[in-house]
């Protein structure tokens, strides 16, 4: 599953001008999990995969959503908007309980989701959120052999508190400005429950490459190897 929003100008909490400067890449979490899907082709792997691919453009309009609109999701929980800035998460919202159809053994979601992430990591690991130690160690020990390195940061309940809604049952933005890759994924995780295994991947701090990598400017392509690699050697 990944994010594709295909700008994000922010909507009515409108980005600055250098955060603004590469949104056209906020889909990159979409375009991975597409080329993770044509490159599992290729490769003939023998895996039933379903991608999913919640897809939008956050902008201003006449019809834009605004801060302090409740939302009613797709699994009937509302969702107090209090920055309309954090979209890539109310998309997903829908799309893991739409997921829920297929039983899956397991989801992944993938997205440029927090510059918390960043600011967290740099620009060279992925952040990582599960509850599942086993997964978690499986992604690390992927990440190490195929180069999409991941490193893990907290799902604790406790921090269900931070997001809870005055008009909502969940806000969007946690009511500090503190921790938001932790909140975003414990938002997320409210959608997902015990219904299936799952894994965040918030790819924001890989979303563009680095000098020192030798790549094409833009995109690094993150974590489509990451993703191959866990489609090889995951078994139910």
């Amino acid at each position: 599953m990944g994010k594709g929003v295909t700008f994000d100008t922010g909507g009515i909490n409108l980005k600055p001008t250098d955060a603004i400067l590469g949104m056209n890449m906020d889909m990159s979490g979409g375009a991975a999990v597409i080329h993770t899907l044509i490159a599992a082709a290729r490769l003939k792997l023998r895996k039933n995969i379903v991608a999913l691919i919640p897809a939008v453009e956050n902008a201003p309009s006449g019809s834009s959503y605004r801060p302090g609109d409740v939302l009613r999701s797709m699994s009937g929980k509302t969702i107090e908007v209090r920055n309309t800035d954090a979209e890539g998460r109310i998309i997903l919202a829908d799309a893991l309980t739409y997921a829920k159809r297929y039983r899956p053994a397991l989801v992944v979601d993938v997205a440029t989701l927090t510059g918390s992430a960043v600011v967290a990591l740099g620009e060279r690991a992925i952040a990582l959120f599960t509850q599942d130690e086993k997964l978690e160690q499986t992604f690390r020990l992927l990440g190490e052999e195929s180069g999409d390195y991941v490193w893990p940061l907290p799902l604790w309940d406790e921090y269900d508190e931070d997001i809870k809604g005055v008009f909502g049952d969940v806000a969007n933005v946690g009511k500090t400005r503190y921790g938001d890759a932790i909140l975003a994924a414990v938002f997320l995780k409210q959608f997902v429950a015990d219904a299936y295994p799952w894994t965040h991947l918030d790819i924001a701090p890989r979303m563009t490459a680095l000098p020192d990598e030798f790549l094409a400017k833009g995109s690094a392509g993150a974590p489509v190897r990451l993703l191959v690699k866990l489609l090889e050697k995951f078994t139910k």
